[in-house]
C-alpha cells in the first residue's frame, strides 16, 4: 500500500471485483434481518424494504440452514395481533447453505407489521409497511430522483448540500482511445492507444461509488426512467409534481447523444479508467483516490501520474459504422425509441432525432457476437452474457 500525502491512501489493488451500479437504485431492494439459532443452525426472513400493497398478494422468504418441516408463520400488526397465518410454502431451492421457502400472504389492513416463523428454527422479520402504492413508493421515488440529481457530472450539476461545484469540465474535450487490454488482475497492458480526435463527453451521471461513466449502466437507467415517465405519468411524469423524472431522463439522454455520434455512426462506451497499469503502477486511476469531483480537472497540477484523472480517456466501441455489441445496441435503441415517445408531444425535433438514432443503432446491432460482449473496461466491472 502506498501513502501519498496529496492524494491519501492508495489501495493495494482491485483484482477482479464485480461492481454494483448506480443504475440499480431504481430497482426493488430486499433486506435480510431477523435471526435465531439452535446450535449452529440459523434462519432468516427476507422482506421487501419498501413494503407490500394492502389486499394484494405479497411474498417474503424464509432462509434456513436446516429443514423447516411443519413451520407456520404469522403476520403480526403493531399490537402483536396476528392478521394472517399459514404453513410455510414449499421449498423453492437452495441459496448457498440456505434452504429457501416462500412465505405468501395477503393483509387488508395498513400499518407496520412483522412476520414470525414458528418451527424447527424460528425467525422474526424486521418491521415492514403494508399500505397503498402512494404510501409505499413515493419516498423511494423521491430518494431515487435525489440520488441521480446529485450524481450529475458536468456544467449542469444541481447545487445541493452534497454538490457545490461542477465536476469534470475537461470531459468537454476528451481524447478518444481504443479499448485497452487487461491482464488476469484487470491491470491495463501497455499504454492507451489513441485512435484520433476528441469528443465532448461531459455530462451524464457517475457510476456507483466512483466518477467513471459507462454507457452500459447509463443506458439501463435512462430506459427505466423513460418507461416510468411514459407508463406512470402520475407517479414519475408531469402529473407527479416533485417526483417528475422527465428532466432527469432528458439529462441522461443528452449524454447518450454525445456518446453515440449519429452523423459518423460512432459509439463511445466509457469515460475514465478505474484500474492500474501493469507496466506503470505509479500511473493513477479513478479508483486510487478519494476526492471531490470538482478537483479532478486540476488535480496535481502537471503531475504525470495523474494525467488520466485530470484528462479522462474516452473509449471507442470500434471504428465508425462498425457493428455494436447487442447488449448496448438493444438498450440504446430502447432509450432513443422511448425518447421519441415521451417527448413527441412537447419537443418534436428532439423526439425526431431520437427516433432516427434508434433506427441507426438498431441497424448496426451485432446479432452474431463472438467472445465477451462489450460492457465496460474491464469487462468484469459489469459482465453480461
Amino acid at each position: 500500500m502506498r501513502q501519498n500525502s496529496l492524494h491519501g491512501i492508495r489501495p493495494a489493488g482491485r483484482g477482479r471485483v464485480p461492481r454494483t451500479g448506480g443504475a440499480m437504485v431504481l430497482a426493488g431492494v430486499l433486506a435480510v434481518f431477523g435471526m435465531s439459532a439452535r446450535g449452529t443452525q440459523s434462519a432468516f426472513v427476507r422482506v421487501n424494504q419498501l413494503g407490500y400493497e394492502a389486499s394484494c398478494d405479497g411474498r417474503a422468504y424464509l432462509m434456513a440452514t436446516g429443514a423447516e418441516s411443519g413451520a407456520i408463520f404469522h403476520v403480526l400488526n403493531a399490537k402483536g395481533v396476528s392478521e394472517f397465518s399459514s404453513p410455510i410454502g414449499a421449498k423453492l431451492g437452495v441459496w448457498g447453505k440456505f434452504n429457501v421457502y416462500a412465505l405468501d400472504f395477503q393483509v387488508a389492513d395498513t400499518g407496520v407489521f412483522t412476520m414470525d416463523v414458528n418451527g424447527p428454527m424460528p425467525a422474526t422479520s424486521p418491521s415492514f409497511r403494508i399500505g397503498s402504492p402512494e404510501q409505499l413508493y413515493s419516498q423511494g421515488l423521491a430518494n431515487a430522483l435525489n440520488f441521480y440529481e446529485n450524481e450529475r457530472d458536468g456544467q449542469q450539476f444541481i447545487r445541493t448540500p452534497l454538490r457545490t461545484a461542477a465536476g469534470h469540465l475537461n470531459d468537454r474535450h476528451a481524447a478518444v482511445f481504443g479499448s485497452p487490454q487487461f491482464d488476469g488482475n484487470d491491470n491495463i497492458l501497455g499504454d492507451l492507444q489513441p485512435v484520433g480526435g476528441a469528443i465532448d463527453a461531459s455530462g451524464g451521471w457517475w457510476d456507483a461509488g466512483d466518477y467513471l461513466k459507462f454507457v452500459e449502466t447509463h443506458s439501463y437507467t435512462v430506459a427505466l426512467m423513460l418507461a416510468g415517465v411514459r407508463d406512470f405519468p402520475a407517479q414519475m411524469g408531469a402529473a407527479s409534481g416533485s417526483l417528475d423524472f422527465t428532466n432527469e431522463a432528458k439529462f441522461g439522454l443528452q449524454w447518450l447523444n454525445k456518446m453515440w455520434n449519429d452523423d459518423t455512426q460512432s459509439l463511445y462506451y466509457q469515460v475514465g479508467i478505474g484500474t492500474d497499469f501493469a507496466n506503470n503502477p505509479n500511473l493513477l486511476s479513478d479508483h486510487d483516490l478519494w476526492r471531490l469531483p470538482q478537483v479532478d480537472d486540476t488535480l496535481g497540477g502537471t503531475d504525470p501520474t495523474l494525467r488520466y484523472v485530470r484528462n479522462r480517456p474516452v473509449f471507442a466501441a470500434g471504428p465508425a459504422g462498425s457493428k455494436i455489441s447487442p447488449n448496448l445496441a438493444g438498450r440504446l435503441t430502447a432509450d432513443f425509441a422511448e425518447c421519441s415517445q415521451v417527448f413527441r408531444g412537447t419537443q418534436r425535433d428532439f423526439a425526431d432525432d431520437c427516433l432516427v438514432a434508434a433506427e441507426h443503432v438498431f441497424a448496426l446491432a451485432d446479432t452474431a457476437p463472438t467472445g465477451d460482449l462489450l460492457t465496460t473496461a474491464p469487462f468484469d466491472f459489469y459482465g453480461e452474457t
